[in-house]
């Protein structure tokens, strides 16, 4: 006997980008954001950070900001899931960003932002930034991260 499936259909393209979020507090994380593009055109965030794992049901609050991580008061482009405080990752199909746009791929490789990752939603610890780093046009391994630069941002959305 023999049986036939149905196969899954490819979800990416194999378009695919990598930012790398920078340790950002005495907190000793670091990551990275891949974006890949799905079939039908969004963008799917994968975050990743490396650090002690925890083991408690606890998640860190993650946001894609217009601008660079230095511009005090950036506006928050997108909430994205929170990262698994026990997986260290957290994964989000994008949708319209704050300002009402859709960002595509390609508006992706010049996009000026960054990506953060706090210590917690609210009070004293969401000033606490584990990571960070600049996503699209805005990241430039040359130039390096300074840590002492990050400005912490509001939380309109």
């Amino acid at each position: 006997m023999a049986s036939c499936t149905d196969q899954e259909p490819d979800l990416y393209t194999g378009n695919k980008l990598e930012f790398e979020l920078f340790q950002s507090s005495t907190y000793d994380f670091k990551g990275n954001l891949e974006v890949k593009e799905l079939t039908n055109g969004s963008l799917e965030f994968t975050l990743r950070m490396d650090g002690a794992k925890a083991y408690t049901d606890y998640s860190y609050p993650a946001h894609l900001h217009f601008g660079s991580y230095d511009q005090a008061d950036a506006p928050i482009a997108q909430l994205l899931n929170p990262v698994s405080a026990n997986k260290l990752e957290s994964v989000t199909v994008l949708g319209k960003l704050s300002d009402g746009s859709i960002l595509t791929f390609e508006q992706m490789k010049t996009f000026d932002g960054h990506v953060k990752i706090h210590l917690a939603n609210d009070g004293p610890d969401y000033g606490v930034i584990l990571v960070a780093g600049n996503v699209g046009g805005n990241f430039d391994p040359e130039i390096g991260f300074d840590p002492s630069k990050i400005a912490v941002c509001g939380k309109s959305f």
